[in-house]
């Protein structure tokens, strides 16, 4: 550090710049504001949070189910933080075009990367190019009315198969299998119900490579799929196998007790006969199927007619081992939701086979494996697309308390003036929103939730709705920047 220049005065703050403003960005910035050194006056700290989407709250507001009970909560906790004043709002601007590594180096000393994990994890099997194979990060961000896809998705599949046994794999198949009416209550946008009204889906099985005590999906989840109106849970006896690690992880964690104990009721609560069932739609758990092959439709090649699978056991260590035994189910479309994988950020070292920029403990490392001064990383884009809330917490505060041991010798900044980087994205025509744009956007979406309930409802079915999600871009930056805007 320059020894002319004190940097976290009152009258030069340390400058921070946060790129991504879910959860993992702004618990790093709260953290920051709230560390033991800026409570006490020893240090000052201006932040700044940039996002290349208009809407501030990343995944939660992209990457969650509309129907999830906790997106409420973890959405006003955000809130509270950004609604404060001490940090900055920078949406619709893209790092690496809108603004760059330079122009970051420039105006801030220290840079923070939660850009997070968007991508699907690959599967490599044969058929997984056929069309009906999707990636269920991409339907998420369909259902969740993400401003960058297609407002239109191809629900005309009857049988469908779901890939994986993590949460994102029990919401999309949850939102699926249920009815579009029944989705009217949350925030989901227009074009997404319409999409869902029209499907003809009749059964949407998700399978898992391990047994019921390896799932990792959590209890709340679980229990949400016996939510949904008329649509029977379908479980199968031959898929209940426990070896010693499954019995051991039962009496030691709670949370796969729990689970295990809900799953086992449901299958004990079953009929013996199938078709008992009288729901017009059926979710299918099914447990020791490793999946082989997607299997193309003879009557309609190039296209998903079915998935094959090959049975496994457990090993007695939690693992599953292949049987030979293959089954096949007759399905006209796939989704893979087997994980989220991070996209590479330009000018920084990347783990291609991980999916996170190169790091230790959250300090940005070169090629030759030395720290960048100044660059840092947090949330999934640190440490892979793994761990709940709690754990983006505590991952903030690694990295946020090496950012401080540092901050000795960070470089400085050549242009930290708050003012400076408003008039480089203004200079570059970057139509930049900001937080009281983000509540005239939040107020706008409320309003059009207001209006169909006072219509009684929406599609003839009265319901309160809090919000319409607003899903083009175009649209939520104007709305966010002082337009009028009413489409949806």
């Amino acid at each position: 550090m320059s020894s002319s220049t004190t940097v976290g005065t009152a009258e030069r703050p340390l400058r921070v710049a946060v790129i991504g403003s879910g959860p993992a960005g702004v618990y790093a910035a709260d953290i920051l504001t709230k560390s033991e050194a800026v409570k006490s006056g020893e240090l000052t700290v201006s932040i700044d949070l940039f996002d290349r989407y208009p809407a501030p709250y990343g995944l939660i507001r992209y990457g969650v189910a509309p129907d999830h009970p906790r997106i409420k909560g973890i959405v006003n906790a955000l809130h509270k933080v950004l609604d404060r004043g001490d940090i900055r709002f920078f949406g619709n601007v893209e790092y690496g075009t809108d603004i760059t590594i330079d122009d970051l180096r420039s105006h801030y000393d220290a840079v923070i990367f939660a850009t997070g994990a968007i991508k699907d994890a690959d599967l490599n099997i044969p058929g997984i190019e056929l069309d009906g194979s999707y990636g269920g990060a991409d339907f998420v961000s369909w259902y969740d009315g993400h401003p960058d896809v297609s407002r239109e998705w191809p629900l005309n599949a009857k049988e469908v198969a779901v890939i994986g046994n993590g949460n994102v794999a029990l919401d999309v198949a949850r939102v699926l299998s249920k009815h579009a009416d029944d989705l009217l209550v949350t925030e989901i946008p227009e074009n997404v119900y319409k999409g869902l009204k029209a499907s003809p889906v009749t059964d949407v099985h998700i399978f898992g490579r391990r047994g019921p005590a390896q799932v990792k999906f959590t209890p709340l989840e679980l229990r949400e799929l016996s939510h949904s109106k008329d649509v029977d849970i379908v479980l199968y006896a031959e898929d209940f196998e426990f070896d010693e690690a499954s019995d051991d992880a039962i009496q030691s964690n709670n949370q796969i007790k729990t689970m295990v104990g809900t799953l086992t009721n449901w299958i004990a609560e079953q009929p013996e006969d199938l078709s008992e069932l009288k729901a017009s739609r059926r979710l299918h758990l099914h447990f020791l199927h490793s999946p082989l092959e997607i299997v193309e439709d003879p009557e309609n090649p190039g296209h998903v007619g079915g998935m094959r699978f090959e049975r496994t056991e457990l090993d007695g260590t939690g693992n599953a081992r292949g049987t030979g035994e293959i089954i096949e189910y007759p399905v006209q479309a796939v989704y893979r939701a087997i994980g989220y994988f991070g996209s590479a950020l330009p000018d920084v070292e990347f783990d291609h086979k991980r999916g996170v920029v190169v790091n230790d403990g959250g300090r940005v490392l070169d090629v030759d494996g030395q720290h960048v001064p100044g660059l840092y990383a947090t949330g999934w884009i640190k440490r892979g697309p793994v761990g709940l809330i709690g754990h983006t917490k505590g991952d903030a505060l690694e990295t946020v308390t090496y950012l401080l041991a540092d901050r000795e010798n960070l470089p400085v900044a050549a242009e930290p003036a708050e003012d400076a980087v408003v008039s480089l994205l203004e200079s570059r025509d970057v139509r930049f929103t900001s937080w009281e744009g983000w509540l005239a956007l939040d107020e706008h979406e409320k309003s059009l939730g207001a209006e169909a309930t006072a219509a009684g409802g929406s599609h003839g079915v009265a319901v309160e709705r809090e919000r319409v999600k607003v899903v083009p871009r175009d649209h939520m930056v104007k709305i966010s920047r002082g337009g009028v805007q009413a489409s949806v």
